[in-house]
């Protein structure tokens, strides 16, 4: 493996949604050099790869960013931050005007006024949305793009974040990048659970198999804390294709039925997490399954639906023209996804503060890898983005008058479970699983300790298997599996270099579980039973109105309680002495 030094002011791993925005926003200074480090090619990567048919994060005439704020507050049970998201919502409808600018088809009425999906939803042209975000950030002259190269680990030195080290997927080459400052853009994790359709399918879930909890990994090892993990995410889809939902229940007001035909969200309530509650619960009850009751819409809404799927999941239209029978003629099944952790959706990812940035300085975070702001979306991962690129200009103006990055000052180290090692020694790391290649060694152990980790999770902490619930003793079996296969680790070996990212992304794997089985354990209540139910608690406590907090220390996961926060501004060290005050009662 050839080695390969970068130098730039700004690291942006991820090129997904947020990473491409905050990209394009830092276009706007040019006295910064900005590089985009992607493991696949950012005109076709991320959430956004197959393209989206509305935008559900938008305020629509009539409506403010406070009810916004608060509609995504009630959603997640109170367990929010509400500085980030006023001030996320705050920027949606700028962002929104900046992707129509750049060329998103967003539809009009004859007025020329946005076509709604309820009071927060825009419907919009979107297959071509990624291409676009990705055309606009490789626009600005400051920006440089690094397509498929995987980044395994941040490089730190005492004073925070220095830059991160990984590899070419299809190069002989170790890159190790320098940097003033880093913004975390990898988005959530999948593949942590047995999947709806595991072997050959597999890949059939609701987020990207392709996002594996690089980023929370990467902050885990290097000691940034970590928060409400545990509201884990999981997806109420169309059964088979595990297309979206939503699609049909906004698009045509079409009912949550059981099999009896009586509205489930009358007995269980509107919030994501009670709508998937409702699926489960009427199939333990013997009513199930559950449906979108379509049976009798008009042609033209059926036509309507056909189209929005073509956009972003085509497998639900073809899947209709196959059979025969479309939506007008026959209800919609519908079914919960494995678990996942994104916090675009709920609140888990790093701890940050109102300007993005972690616990670790110089590191920041935006989109799904950030915690505290559910219900982004795509508007508000690239408002997260948006807030974050401003605060690295303003940081790196402050640092330095002219561009170009500072020499360190030495002690560089990249943090890992067991201790520190050198840049040096992560090549030799790289080298040695290739090295052990050996048909006695395939790298289909790769994927046989993947199934075993989706396996543990999904029988032990709460998975499809479990019905989403979970008990102490279960997740202590987890966690117990979960250290077992980490150790394991150390005895695979890649054929090449393809391989080698997917051992990575198994380790990535790994960590993020472990880090998620530990929260669960420490949240004694049902907060969420839509998505998870703590058959040793199985009710709410206000006792648990607080955040769920961990960090890595001494080579173990450590868990907290930090009290919520309520104000318009967070900051890390404003806030260290009142938490210091009161750490003993929140360490849990």
């Amino acid at each position: 493996m050839r080695k390969k030094r970068i130098r730039t002011d700004l690291l942006i791993i991820g090129g997904g949604t947020a990473g491409c925005y905050a990209a394009l926003t830092l276009g706007s200074y040019p006295e910064c050099s900005v590089l985009i480090v992607e493991k696949a090619h950012i005109q076709r990567s991320g959430c956004l790869a197959a393209g989206v048919n509305a935008l559900n994060a938008y305020i629509t005439k009539g409506h403010t960013p406070e009810e916004y704020a608060s509609y995504a507050r009630e959603d997640a049970a109170g367990i929010v931050r509400n500085d980030l998201l006023i001030s996320m919502s705050r920027r949606l409808n700028r962002v929104t005007e900046e992707l129509e600018r750049r060329g998103l088809v967003i539809l009009k009425d004859e007025n020329g006024a946005y076509v709604s999906r309820g009071w927060r939803n825009l419907k919009i042209n979107g297959e071509n949305i990624k291409p676009i975000l990705a055309n606009a950030a490789c626009a600005q002259e400051n920006v440089s793009v690094l397509n498929h190269v995987a980044v395994t680990d941040l490089k730190m030195t005492e004073q925070g974040v220095s830059g991160a080290v990984g590899f070419s997927v299809t190069d002989d080459v170790f890159y190790e990048i320098d940097a003033e400052a880093v913004l975390i853009a990898t988005a959530g994790a999948a593949g942590l659970y047995r999947p709806n359709h595991p072997g050959f399918s597999r890949h059939k879930m609701w987020y990207p198999p392709f996002n594996t909890g690089a980023g929370y990994a990467m902050g885990i090892l290097a000691g940034a804390e970590m928060t409400t993990l545990e509201m884990r995410f999981v997806a109420l889809r169309c059964r088979d294709t595990i297309a979206p939902t939503g699609t049909i229940a906004q698009g045509v007001s079409a009912r949550q039925i059981n099999a009896l035909g009586e509205d489930e969200t009358v007995r269980y309530g509107v919030t994501t997490q009670a709508r998937m509650y409702g699926v489960t619960q009427e199939n333990a009850a013997g009513r199930g399954p559950s449906y979108l009751e379509t049976r009798g819409i008009s042609k033209n809404q059926e036509e309507a639906l056909y189209r929005a799927y073509l956009n972003m999941a085509p497998a639900q239209t073809m899947r209709w023209i196959e059979t025969g029978r479309g939506p007008s003629e026959e209800n919609v099944a519908i079914e919960g996804t494995e678990p996942y952790v994104v916090g675009g959706h709920t609140a888990g990812g790093y701890w940050v503060d109102t300007d993005r940035e972690t616990t670790i300085p110089g590191l920041f975070a935006a989109g799904d890898v950030c915690g505290g702001s559910p219900q982004k979306y795509v508007t508000g991962a690239c408002a997260e983005a948006e807030i974050a690129a401003e605060a690295i200009a303003a940081r790196l103006a402050d640092r330095k008058i002219n561009a170009g990055v500072s020499e360190k000052s030495g002690g560089e180290y990249i943090p890992t479970w067991e201790g520190r090692i050198s840049a040096e020694e992560k090549l030799d790391e790289y080298r040695r699983f290739l090295a052990g290649h050996t048909p006695q060694k395939p790298g289909a152990q790769i994927r046989d300790l993947e199934e075993k980790l989706q396996m543990a999770m999904d029988l032990y902490a709460g998975g499809i298997a479990a019905h989403y619930t979970y008990t102490e003793q279960g997740l202590n079996r987890a966690r117990e599996a979960l250290g077992s296969l980490r150790s394991s680790l150390e005895g695979l070996s890649a054929a090449d270099h393809y391989e080698l990212m997917k051992l990575y992304e198994l380790r990535e794997r790994l960590i993020t579980a472990e880090a998620l089985v530990s929260h669960l354990l420490a949240r004694k209540e049902t907060r969420w039973p839509g998505f998870g139910v703590y058959l040793d608690y199985r009710e709410r406590s206000d006792a648990y109105d607080c955040y769920i907090n961990s960090r890595l220390e001494g080579g173990s996961i450590r868990t907290l309680r930090r009290p919520l926060v309520t104000g318009s501004d967070y900051r890390h060290k404003d806030a260290a002495s009142k938490e210091a005050a009161a750490a003993g009662d929140r360490d849990t």
